[in-house]
Parts: C-alpha cells; sequence; structure tokens
C-alpha cells in the first residue's frame, strides 16, 4: 500500500477548496435536520413522556442526535459525491495519471468525509449546549467521539460506493441501511428496554449503536469497561473496511 501524507492532503484540499464555495447549501440540510428532530420531537413529543432512565425526553434525545448529525455528514461525502467523481467526472482516473495513488485518493476522501462529520456533529453538539442539554465539563470529551463516527461511516460509505454499478443503488443505501440504524440504534429509545436475548444481541451489529453508546454514556458520566466494546467495534470495522476499500478502489480505477 503506498499512500503520502502530502498526496492524502492535496486531495482532502480540493474536496475543502469546494467545499467552501457552496457551504452554505451543504451545511443547511445536513446539519439542521437532527435539530428539528430536536425539537419536534425532543420537545414536542417529549412533553407526553415523562422520563427515560430519569432524564428528560429531550436530555435523552440529544446525545444520539450528535452522533446521527456525524453519520449524515460521512455519509453523504462518500455516497453520491465520491460515485459522481469516480463514474461521471472521471476526476479520480484524471488524479492517478499524476504521483497520487489510488490510496491517497481513498484517505483522501475519508479524511474529508471525517472532517464533515466533524463540522456538522461539533456544531449540533453547540446547538445542544445552547438547549443546556450538555450536562456538565466532562460531557465535552463526547466531541473526540464524533471524528470516530465520521469515520466509521466513512468507511462504511465509500465501502459501499466503490461497489455500485449504478447510482439509483444509493437511494437503497439511504432508505434500508440508514434510516434503520437511525430509528433502532439508542437514538429514540433505548433498545435495551425494548428487545431481549438474540435480538439484543444482534442489534450490536448496528454501527450507529456503538457511537451513540459511547456519547450518551459520556453525558451520563456512566464510565465502564462496556465502552471499549463500543470503540473497539468502530475501530475494528472501520479498520476492514478500509483495507477492503482499498483493494476494491485499485481495482476500479486500473479498468
Amino acid at each position: 500500500m503506498s499512500v503520502s501524507a502530502r498526496h492524502v492532503l492535496s486531495v482532502w484540499h480540493r474536496n475543502a477548496s469546494m467545499y467552501r464555495r457552496t457551504w452554505k447549501l451543504n451545511l443547511l440540510p445536513n446539519f439542521f435536520e437532527p435539530v428539528f428532530y430536536l425539537t419536534a420531537i425532543g420537545i414536542g413529543v417529549g412533553a407526553y413522556i415523562s422520563e427515560i432512565g430519569g432524564l428528560s425526553y429531550v436530555a435523552f434525545l440529544a446525545p444520539g442526535l450528535v452522533c446521527v448529525a456525524a453519520m449524515n455528514g460521512a455519509s453523504f461525502e462518500v455516497t453520491y459525491n465520491v460515485y459522481i467523481r469516480l463514474a461521471y467526472e472521471k476526476t479520480y482516473s484524471a488524479v492517478i495519471t499524476t504521483p497520487v495513488t489510488p490510496e491517497d485518493i481513498l484517505f483522501g476522501e475519508v479524511l474529508w468525509a471525517v472532517t464533515r462529520a466533524t463540522i456538522y456533529g461539533g456544531g449540533f453538539f453547540v446547538v445542544a449546549s445552547l438547549f443546556g442539554l450538555v450536562p456538565n465539563m466532562m460531557a465535552v470529551l463526547a466531541i473526540f467521539v464524533i471524528p470516530l463516527t465520521g469515520l466509521l461511516f466513512a468507511s462504511i460509505g465509500i465501502t459501499f460506493s466503490l461497489h455500485m454499478p449504478t447510482i439509483e443503488f444509493f437511494s437503497f443505501y439511504f432508505t434500508l441501511f440508514l434510516t434503520p440504524l437511525f430509528l433502532f440504534s439508542d437514538v429514540f429509545f433505548p433498545i435495551s428496554e425494548r428487545l431481549t436475548g438474540f435480538w439484543l444481541n444482534a442489534a450490536e451489529v448496528f454501527p450507529l449503536l456503538h457511537p451513540v453508546r459511547i456519547v450518551r454514556s459520556i453525558f451520563n458520566g456512566d464510565w465502564g469497561l462496556h465502552l471499549l466494546w463500543d470503540l473497539g467495534y468502530i475501530v475494528v470495522v472501520s479498520a476492514i473496511l478500509l483495507f477492503w476499500a482499498q483493494r476494491t478502489i485499485k481495482k476500479r480505477l486500473s479498468n
């Protein structure tokens, strides 16, 4: 594997330059979606829910939506945007005629997706703090989970994108993958209280569940060894998928 930090950063810088031109159009949809959920569901529906685990519903909801914002920021970047540059604009085919390698492109795109995830997740964290939903100073440590969430979903998304024959398949990715994750990963309700046995164990495969659980534990001051499993899941799954994506992008760009 041939990776140059300078070339990776050049790919990142290209994307950042493009983003600066249209940052308002890119920022608003992905950032405000979880804000709308926080206000409509957290405050609206929350008025009919007394509390969950000793927390108001909006306080329960906020940590999960921090991760959702990061997931959204990373996912769109490595799906539609990557596929367009790969299959339609042929940007990568032109780039590899320079000293930049396919691996440089891969890690540059992932780094940029992590950056976008951090912008969106960090921005939502600020909003949550303005709502008074960041309970203490230690909760600021949750900010470090945001880029890890971005890394996880950048790895998932770019691996999916590199295997898609047509752009229409992304409707399946968002509707049949990300939406169920959004609904059944501890964001809106504690799955440990609704699922048991096999189904509770099976839910551990859901990628979003792990960063949500870490951030909520940090918010609640619930430090324990269980967080090592969630952190290990994020790191190991990301590494496996990036290794797979690295092999795939070389094949795609050599054809």
